[in-house]
């Protein structure tokens, strides 16, 4: 093994598989990582691999997978190639011994994602889902006050997610944008708390073959509710994510730098009681809560970069990432139920919660 160009002996060896289009995003965040050594990238495009890496590094670039699979000094790998490719490729990296972070989705079946948290576990290996979002300040502080009780219970989510956006060739637009939502839904609802039916609806009014704008709703435990609004077709870029708590309401607006999120002391009471009449109808007495509002000033930080340090310190301590592969499973339980959904022309579907594959 050769430890020269600066990497120390026990520095983690990483090697990048694709350098399309969200592998230089990757490539960018491993080489400027002091947690973690860029060693290698693997792409078909040997060109486009050299162009992304750059002319001054010592990272040198591959078309063959087996030149990273029989490296000793790659320990990890992270994988950004078209979606249908992700369980191959991640299984055949487990397989060889190497610790796994995967862009979204994990799979394309909740099955094969499975089968890879299975073969991750059997080899004591870090498998880790790339759901950027789970990174940044606003969805960290978002899990934070939920798992406080700084918001109080969870009463309904509204995801407004639109842009006029790549026209995908392989997937629609829930597979596409869908998952940002699902992964930061996984990861600040309560533990055990997950969506327990979707009924979903799409159309494709350009005639691109598949949908392009689409409504998601999600039913929660305790008479909770989730809707998600996703589109490719809006002249204008709305990224708004509100969380309504019993006690407070968030509002996440990624489009705003100048203040992201803020926090509400607003909310609706409504207690019932016996008019006293004859017939002793139940009448409503609603009462309007209007409190303070709070911008917490949050610092900005690249979430890739989260990532990035979360991966190697995963790797290192044996610890469970918070975007694990069990994540990338229930992520991919609901994009099933919402294709089941969609098929069914907007039917009520149960979201799977067993676990049926085998390695």
């Amino acid at each position: 093994m050769n430890w020269t160009n600066g990497r120390r002996p026990d520095d983690i060896g990483v090697a990048v598989i694709g350098a399309g289009y969200w592998g230089p995003n990757l490539i960018r965040n491993f080489l400027g990582s002091d947690r973690i050594w860029l060693d290698a990238v693997c792409d078909l495009d040997v060109d486009r691999g050299r162009a992304v890496v750059g002319r001054h590094t010592s990272v040198r670039v591959t078309p063959d997978l087996d030149d990273i699979l029989n490296d000793p000094g790659i320990d990890a790998v992270a994988i950004a190639t078209p979606a249908g490719t992700h369980y191959g490729i991640a299984r055949t990296c487990l397989e060889a011994g190497k610790h796994v972070l995967v862009e979204k989705p994990l799979a394309l079946s909740s099955r094969d994602a499975e089968r890879l948290v299975a073969v991750a576990a059997e080899r004591q290996l870090t498998l880790m889902c790339d759901h950027t979002f789970c990174y940044t300040p606003v969805v960290t502080r978002l899990h934070d006050d939920i798992a406080s009780g700084a918001l109080g219970s969870i009463q309904f989510v509204d995801s407004v997610r639109i842009n006029l956006g790549l026209i995908q060739p392989d997937a629609d637009v829930f597979w596409d944008l869908l998952p940002h939502d699902l992964s930061i839904l996984d990861f600040i609802l309560p533990r055990g708390i997950q969506p327990l039916a979707v009924s979903a609806l799409g159309v494709d009014p350009v005639g691109a073959g598949r949908a392009c704008v689409g409504h998601v709703t999600m039913t929660l435990p305790d008479n909770a509710l989730i809707h998600v609004h996703v589109s490719w077709l809006s002249p204008v870029k709305i990224r708004n994510f509100v969380v309504g708590g019993s006690r407070r309401h968030a509002v996440w607006d990624d489009v705003n730098p100048a203040q992201r999120l803020t926090i509400y002391e607003r909310g609706v009471e409504v207690a019932g009681y016996r008019s006293g009449h004859a017939d002793e109808q139940r009448e409503l007495r609603v009462q309007y809560r209007s409190g303070d509002m709070l911008a917490p000033a949050l610092k900005e930080r690249e979430a890739l970069a989260g990532v990035v340090s979360h991966f190697a310190d995963c790797i290192r301590s044996g610890a469970t990432p918070i975007t694990d592969g069990a994540a990338g499973v229930r992520v991919l339980r609901v994009l099933e139920a919402v294709d089941a959904s969609v098929a069914a022309c907007g039917a009520l579907i149960p979201v799977q919660t067993t676990t049926t594959a085998r390695v």
